[in-house]
């Protein structure tokens, strides 16, 4: 059993609690495993967050999906009388959430349905009795519940959910964000206290949700910056309250990490039924986890304009659909079109598809790219019907092996460096070649903990041991030049971003380590907990080296914090700059 697995016997509840003004968390929860997809696969459980507002009207905002339809009305009955509730407020719609509202709304048939256009149109399209009972809503439309109540909705589309949409209550300064800041993990805490804690589960659900639509969740951070919030409530996880900030942080920045990777692959898919999407969700998890940038394309909803833009620019792309018909639908026949005029030979394609019957559509788009010389990057992927756990594990293999296919095909194609025509552009290309630890060096003025990012480390002796150590005077110099200086030098580890917290110099009223977990060493400088190491050190010698302070020190004391990982290690292209 996966060490993440959760073993709880506790059977699936509904926890509620009040969250604000008149207004109710109904957590439905389950202890194991609630799918297959991959983003459930972390197994610690998970939360369908839903919200009630008791105001002069009421409003219910995002029922849970049909796994919890029966505990969770069973649950709201004791809260709400269902026939005095006014409005159901909808942030995304599909078929599992449908369900529970077939039944909520035969017992609240007074009910209006507040959501987007393309929800509404959805809705309308599978339930046309509901049509007078529908109202659709676009970005800055309001919503008056009164006692301050003043509900305003922000349009957030995605190619994942394109009728996606998310409500602030300026009376709670609650911003409902559905799909966003969530985390799939089921625990008795109701708020994010401890958030450090949360940080794996919360990557790992932007990773599987969002990193493939990192464009539109910029887009949707900054439409939710206009708003003064306080909590953000998501649809699953824990109620976003004691690190509003640092999520919004994380969120930008997993966002240009995605942008900032190398190599890029553009998927494009369409999916009638949701299997195709699900397929193109496993495909992106294992082209992400080999460090690849992924641009999800929905072709329902992109125009043409922005799918020719994506392709040229792309490294690799990847096309699934369905087959309606014994074809290929519009939208797809439309961007494989797109592809064979504009893509270029030499990148790499994949092929995927679902189908319920013949799966004509998986082999015209394959044949297509052949024909046209284009390589596969994996073998072709066919699925009969809803994907199974294994398939969708055969999917996330394809995706690791078309980002490694894709890297070993950039490498062969990658022209050697052309030499610079100047003897000093060589020598500092040759100069930045030198590597090293990156670190971050904690040092203390009076009551003023102070901390800068370097590199430029190496070990001086052995008995006693010592290191030696360039510092420039905008890091923190005037604290580590003189003999008997103190300061701690934490070795930070691969893979973990602690380096965001820090620059190169410092700057005055900066303080770095208030996201920070740290103890103080013996010597009085802050240890970073998440660092791999860390060595206490007293200053024994100085020299002024041109644009450097040359520090050598002695290590009072060391300890690894983690026996497992490997030391962060710093890349430079030139020699004349960081």
């Amino acid at each position: 059993m996966s060490a993440n697995t959760v073993t709880t016997n506790r059977k699936r509840d509904v926890q509620v609690a009040e969250i604000g003004k008149n207004t109710l968390i109904l957590r439905s929860r389950t202890w194991e495993r609630l799918k297959f997809e991959v983003e459930y696969s972390r197994q610690k459980g998970t939360t369908a967050n839903s919200y009630l507002i008791q105001a002069d009207k009421k409003a219910l905002i995002d029922p849970p999906g049909e796994s919890f339809t029966e505990i969770y009305l069973q649950e709201l009955a004791q809260h709400l009388d269902f026939t005095t509730l006014d409005y159901i407020v909808l942030g995304h719609v599909n078929p599992n959430r449908r369900a529970t509202l077939q039944v909520l709304l035969s017992q609240a048939p007074q009910v209006t349905l507040i959501c987007s256009r393309p929800a509404a149109n959805a809705l309308k399209t599978a339930f046309p009795e509901w049509e007078s009972r529908i109202q659709a809503v676009r970005s800055e439309d309001a919503l008056d519940l009164g006692q301050g109540h003043h509900l305003t909705f922000v349009s957030v589309p995605t190619p994942r959910w394109a009728d996606g949409l998310c409500t602030y209550d300026f009376a709670t300064k609650i911003l409902y964000t559905d799909k966003f800041f969530g985390a799939h993990i089921c625990e008795d805490t109701l708020f994010d206290e401890d958030w450090k804690s949360l940080d794996a589960e919360r990557h790992y659900y932007f990773d599987c949700l969002h990193a493939p639509q990192a464009k539109q969740v910029e887009v949707a951070l900054e439409k939710f910056s206009v708003f003064a919030a306080k909590s953000y409530a998501p649809a699953h996880g824990p109620v976003v309250r004691f690190s509003l900030s640092r999520f919004t942080y994380d969120y930008r920045q997993w966002c240009q990490g995605q942008k900032s990777q190398e190599l890029s692959v553009a998927l494009l898919y369409a999916s009638a039924y949701g299997n195709t999407a699900i397929l193109a969700n496993a495909i992106a998890q294992g082209l992400i986890e080999n460090g690849v940038n992924v641009k999800s394309i929905n072709c329902e909803l992109t125009d043409t304009a922005d799918i020719t833009r994506i392709v040229e620019a792309c490294d690799g792309l990847i096309i699934g659909s369905p087959t309606l018909g014994g074809h290929a639908p519009t939208q797809i026949q439309t961007a494989l079109g797109i592809i064979l005029s504009t893509a270029a030979k030499t990148k790499l394609a994949g092929v995927f598809g679902s189908y319920g019957w013949s799966g004509e559509a998986i082999d015209l788009i394959e044949n297509k790219l052949k024909d046209a010389n284009y390589r596969l990057g994996f073998e072709s992927i066919r699925v009969r019907f809803t994907p199974t756990p294994e398939i969708l594990q055969q999917c996330q293999e394809a995706g690791a092996t078309f980002a490694q296919n894709l890297k070993k095909t950039k490498k062969l194609r990658t022209p050697r460096q052309v030499v610079t025509e100047t003897h000093v552009d060589r020598t500092e290309q040759a100069v930045g070649r030198i590597i090293g630890s990156l670190c971050v060096v904690t040092t203390r003025d009076e009551d003023t903990h102070k901390g800068v990012l370097t590199s430029w480390v190496s070990q001086a002796t052995f008995n006693p041991p010592g290191i030696m150590i360039a510092i420039a005077d905008e890091q923190n110099a005037d604290l580590m030049c003189h003999s008997n200086d103190k300061f701690v030098l934490n070795i930070l580890k691969e893979g973990r971003n602690v380096r965001r917290y820090f620059s190169r110099q410092s700057t005055l009223g900066d303080n770095p380590f208030i996201n920070l977990s740290t103890k103080t060493a013996v010597n009085g400088c802050l240890i970073l907990n998440e660092a791999l190491s860390y060595l206490e050190c007293t200053v024994q010698n100085q020299i002024k080296c041109g644009d450097r302070w040359l520090i050598y020190a002695v290590v009072d004391n060391g300890e690894v914090l983690e026996n497992e990982g490997l030391t962060a290690l710093e890349y430079r292209k030139s020699g004349s700059y960081y």
